[in-house]
């Protein structure tokens, strides 16, 4: 599809929809009912079509927002563009992917990353915690680490479950990447036992705090 038009997009992901898909979906949040990877086959037939993106995305459907990600240019976007999609972004997946595909890839996230951190919308919040996280792994220098802590300590047991386990990927980095805090971030997940009964498959790490600090330093090793 060289150049494809909105209608025979938003009629081919009609014809995707499946009602057992969406169940699934919905129960984790998102209100969408096509298989993800069909949905990845059809953004690679299309390519990259930025203004094909742009009008899928204002349609507000949650496989038309994902699509539009997947062929969208993520540099193109305008920094308070990028501000205004994050918010709309609603659904989980819609709001992973287009931190992930796109605003860390766009000259504007250090930008938005200080804007949303301390967001009084707990689910822009996250977004800020996630693009911090980002750097704690790959650039720390110039993060304030103990401060980060402190803000932890301070609110992550309370904080609402999108918010908080951002805040405890966040705290789980700085364990794992930074030994001279890695005593305080264990002390801290142990204290405020944030995820420590979270369900978790045979072979999978707990996500909580202490537990993933120890075994990926532990493999590390």
């Amino acid at each position: 599809m060289a150049t494809t038009t909105l209608a025979e997009v938003t009629a081919e992901l009609a014809q995707l929809e499946d009602q057992k898909t969406r169940e699934v979906n919905v129960r984790h949040g998102d209100d969408h009912g096509v298989n993800l990877g069909a949905l990845r086959a059809l953004a690679k037939r299309l390519k990259t079509q930025h203004d094909l993106a742009r009008q899928l995305w204002a349609t507000g459907g949650a496989s038309a927002r994902l699509l539009a990600i997947l062929i969208c240019r993520p540099r193109a976007f305008e920094r308070d563009e990028l501000d205004v999609m994050l918010r709309e972004a609603r659904a989980p997946k819609v709001h992973d992917w287009l931190l992930n595909y796109v605003v860390k890839k766009s000259p504007h996230s250090e930008e938005l990353r200080l804007a949303w951190f301390a967001d009084p919308d707990p689910v822009v919040a996250s977004a800020g915690w996630a693009l911090t996280t980002e750097r704690v792994t790959k650039k720390p220098e110039s993060l304030d680490l103990p401060g980060l802590l402190d803000v932890i300590e301070t609110e992550m047991k309370d904080a609402p479950d999108r918010l908080q386990w951002a805040m405890n990927h966040c705290l789980a980095q700085i364990g794992i990447e930074h030994a001279e805090h890695r005593g305080r971030a264990i002390d801290i997940g142990e204290r405020l036992e944030v995820l420590k009964d979270y369900p978790t498959s045979p072979g999978c790490t707990s996500p909580f705090a202490p537990t993933w600090i120890s075994e990926m330093v532990r493999r590390a090793r």
